[in-house]
């Protein structure tokens, strides 16, 4: 992982218990599950809108924003970008259709 992106998650890691009048971190938290996915969700939304659109400045600036929230919600979770990595790192190699089929319900 970047040493940015380890950077990043440190800071959230470390607003999320901050004061949520001073940090949007925080604030999120504080706000609880629902408020993050909610704000997940808008972020794909618009990263989708901003790909349709084929402005590609469009789509960096809302990954940016996307990854981000990403982050905030799997530090919410108890989890970091490493567990999304090693995941990625286990199906490496591996059919995207035999990885699916090979899910349990």
């Amino acid at each position: 992982m970047s040493e940015f992106l380890k950077k990043l998650e440190a800071t959230i890691a470390e607003r999320a218990g901050a004061d949520a009048a001073s940090s949007y971190v925080a604030k999120l938290n504080t706000k609880g599950l629902d408020a993050i996915l909610k704000k997940l969700g808008e972020e794909a939304t618009e990263t989708v809108i901003a790909a349709k659109s084929g402005d590609k400045a469009a789509v960096v600036y809302e990954s940016a924003d996307l990854l981000f929230h990403l982050l905030v919600l799997l530090q919410h979770q108890g989890l970091s970008l490493d567990d999304v990595i090693a995941e990625l790192q286990r199906r490496d190699g591996v059919s995207g259709i035999a990885e699916k089929n090979a899910r349990t319900s």
